[in-house]
């Protein structure tokens, strides 16, 4: 089709994004105010905590105290399926629990430390007591969650980073109780083996009717072996209580001692006299001296659930969602701004102070789903927001590899897993190297951990859904990269392995380089350059030729539809994306790549092709069957890649459409699986007009949606003004100042805008231009 003519077709709904109606009667989503540019507020009001809670987003809409914290609060749901982040929007509550995780998948992890209120006597608390949702609505706001049961009863929660606050509310004369069931998990019905498990657990009563015990679990998404987490809850009532043990649904004992502990399930029912009361409990994976020290401290007697929720709103705006100043006034927007950039902070989770395997002065980091999903655009854009954060997880992960032996791709429950593709904790760490990032960072070990990364085998964790080899760390289709210079279908995920690898050792080069390591250097710029090994020229789709595809130890290359990937999963040979989309793959070597496909001109005609509705038999109707995917990492960076052929403009079309079709800010706004705030964040580049090159210093230019004002840390801002365009119909660049300078360029530099600060000045308009048309193109730094 022609190209103009195609994507002006495409373009024409873009005057009225999509807005998903609201599918939950259970969710209440409250009314905006304005905000004013430049003056203090309250940026919580925007922030939409259902957002990505329905189809498939996986996000957990309950209380975090601030970004990273440990204790994320929330209900545990019941409907049959898979609740990942404990949240569904339907289903029967099973418990309220201190620890979750946000936009994942594979299978869910944790929802442990629990409680549930219950009303009436409990003849055997083994037993499915599990409520349904009353008929009040859910609600949701920064640092406050509210949910009211059939059985009456209404429950406030708030937090700090290591413990929570239940406010409950029972039925006049009612007999309240609440139990403590330390065997409760999250489970998982998908039979894929990943399944969390209750080893065993300990819980004692004390005098006063606190309560103190821990709960040793096991599995969940990363395979991970037993962990144990630490309690301390306390009530502000008196109450009675029963501890109780048993196996399944079997009581052995239920109220005849204060203590239980053992591999069956064990917990306590602690009955009230008063139908309103408090409860407060804190966590800790160190101990249960120090898990009564959290919630002591941090949620003394007396304090109040709005002075926490009041708290929580002060460290998500001063430490989040200020950083970004608009003068911006439509409320969808706002409300998608500043709820992207809080779904983009709740995970990983700081646990400084909290690791229970080794003690060290450094920084520790846990729940990492996973730097797979989060290289390209989250973890640039938490560098820009939160510089302190971000050297802290980059030590963080080195520090892993200094006592664990690899840095993590994933990690959850202090245990490394699952790698899904490459090494690319290495990218990571290139890109921080050079973007300058330095302070306390030792960049001897962070090399040496990227080079244990591309030259040792990691050993196989025998997982039976790829058990070629290890996907708990490392690289472990390594054998063959180091022998072929490409992968053979010996290993699972072979192809998308290979160009990620070529990733990996891109970023190995960039550090080598500004290590001085000479011949280091050159090898791995060699090794990054195997992406090519798996170029087949006659491989052929819709009128084009030349993809990525599997080749066997011979040398031959194995027949391959580019427009399939067999179930994109484990066991294939292209992890979450087509061969099509991988073809696509190699930014750091694209002149190469344009170079196979015929030259800029067939390049962008086959770019555009995969934009175009229909071109994908087997995709998702909800995307119109395209070859992108705006459900999935593997597509992410295709829209900007115009800018190396000289059609900005395109990239401005293309991306703009994605970002306004498939993402709002209701409970169903993102495309596919918010992969721990992966999701966000690239629609919040959108938003800015910028799109990183993770190991490069490079930025492509798009088109801001609206003039916005960027805190940098150390007293620098990027300040970036729009004038003549729209968001909606008018976006494309008719021309560019940078730092007060005319600007021809498709592209600039971390040293341009980020290092010190700096301004981008845009003139927009409703037609394409050639505003960059002299410019010199991006830079290619492996071809």
């Amino acid at each position: 089709m022609d190209v103009q003519a195609g994507i002006g077709s495409l373009l024409s709904p873009l005057s009225a994004p999509t807005m998903y109606p609201l599918k939950n009667p259970q969710v209440f989503i409250a009314p905006l105010l304005a905000p004013v540019y430049g003056q203090s507020v309250d940026y919580t009001q925007y922030v939409e905590p259902f957002l990505g809670t329905v189809n498939g987003g996986n996000m957990f809409p309950g209380v975090v105290s601030g970004p990273f914290a440990t204790v994320k609060l929330g209900p545990d749901l019941y409907s049959g399926t898979d609740a990942y982040s404990g949240y569904l929007p339907s289903g029967n509550v099973t418990a309220i629990s201190l620890m979750h995780e946000s936009g994942t998948g594979g299978a869910p992890k944790y929802g442990v430390v629990s409680q549930l209120p219950v009303v009436g006597p409990i003849a055997n608390p083994l037993e499915d007591l599990s409520i349904p949702r009353g008929s009040a609505a859910d609600q949701a706001q920064v640092g406050r969650f509210e949910l009211s049961l059939s059985s009456g009863v209404n429950v406030k929660l708030a937090a700090t980073d290591h413990a929570a606050m239940f406010q409950y509310n029972f039925p006049a004369s009612s007999e309240p109780n609440i139990l403590v069931d330390v065997s409760h998990v999250l489970p998982s019905f998908r039979g894929l083996g990943l399944g969390q498990n209750y080893v065993n657990g300990n819980i004692s009563v004390l005098s006063d009717g606190s309560y103190i015990g821990s709960g040793t679990y096991n599995n969940g998404w990363n395979r991970a072996p037993d962990w144990t987490i630490y309690f301390c809850g306390r009530f502000d009532a008196p109450s009675t209580s029963r501890v109780f043990s048993g196996k399944g649904t079997i009581l052995s004992q239920y109220g005849s001692v204060n203590a239980a502990e053992g591999t069956e399930r064990v917990g306590a029912v602690f009955t009230f006299a008063e139908a309103s009361f408090t409860s407060r409990v804190g966590i800790s994976f160190i101990s249960t001296f120090k898990a009564c020290q959290h919630v002591d401290t941090q949620i003394p007697p007396g304090t109040t659930l709005a002075s926490l929720s009041s708290a929580a709103k002060n460290n998500w705006n001063t430490q989040v969602l200020s950083k970004i100043e608009t003068s911006e006034t439509d409320a969808n927007t706002l409300q998608l701004l500043y709820s992207s950039l809080y779904g983009m902070h709740i995970i990983p989770s700081n646990r400084t102070g909290e690791n229970p395997n080794w003690n060290s002065v450094e920084p520790y980091y846990d729940d990492i789903f996973t730097f797979w999903d989060l290289f390209r655009c989250s973890t640039p854009l938490m560098h820009i927001l939160q510089p302190i954060a971000y050297e802290e997880q980059i030590r963080s992960m080195i520090d892993i590899w200094r006592h664990e032996g690899y840095m993590p791709d994933a990690r959850s429950s202090n245990f490394n897993g699952r790698s899904q593709g490459g090494s690319n904790a290495d990218n990571i760490l290139a890109d921080a190297y050079v973007k300058g990032v330095r302070g306390a960072i030792d960049w001897g070990d962070g090399y040496q951990a990227m080079v244990k990364d591309a030259e040792v085998q990691p050993p196989n964790n025998n997982d039976p859904q790829a058990p070629d080899s290890s996907d708990q760390e490392g690289r472990g289709a390594l054998p063959d990269w180091l022998k072929y210079g490409y992968i053979t279908p010996t290993f699972t995920r072979a192809v998308s392995r290979a160009v990620e690898y070529s990733a990996n050792d891109f970023g190995l080069y960039q550090v080598a380089k500004g290590l001085v390591k000479r011949e280091d250097a050159k090898k791995y710029l060699d090794r990054s350059r195997n992406w090519r090994n798996h170029w087949n020229p006659a491989a052929s789709a819709l009128n084009f030729t030349g993809f990525v595809v599997p080749r066997n130890a011979d040398g031959s290359f194995i027949p391959q539809d580019p427009l399939s990937c067999g179930g994109c999963y484990w066991g294939d040979a292209y992890y979450q994306g087509l061969p099509f989309e991988y073809s696509f793959a190699p930014h750091h070597d694209i002149y190469t790549l344009i170079n196979y496909m015929g030259g800029p001109d067939e390049f962008v005609n086959r770019l555009d092709t995969i934009f175009e509705p229909g071109k994908n038999p087997g995709g998702s109707p909800a995307f119109r069957n395209t070859i992108f995917n705006p459900g999935n990492e593997p597509s992410f960076t295709s829209p900007y890649l115009f800018n190396f052929a000289g059609r900005q403009d395109l990239t401005v079309q293309r991306s703009r459409y994605i970002a306004k079709t498939y993402y709002n800010a209701q409970p169903g706004g993102l495309p596919g699986n918010s992969d721990a705030g992966a999701m966000q964040t690239w629609v919040l580049w959108n938003m800015i007009g910028l799109y990183p090159l993770t190991g490069q210093t490079t930025f492509l230019i798009a088109s801001p949606w609206f003039s916005m004002n960027i805190n940098l840390g150390n007293g620098n801002f990027l300040n970036i003004t729009t004038s003549g365009g729209n968001s909606d119909t008018a976006f494309y660049v008719q021309s560019l100042r940078v730092n007060g300078e005319s600007w021809n360029k498709a592209w600039l530099t971390w040293d341009d805008v980020f290092a010190n600060g700096g301004s981008m000045d845009f003139i927009l308009g409703a037609e394409p231009s050639e505003w960059s048309a002299k410019g010199d193109l991006p830079p290619s730094p492996a071809s």
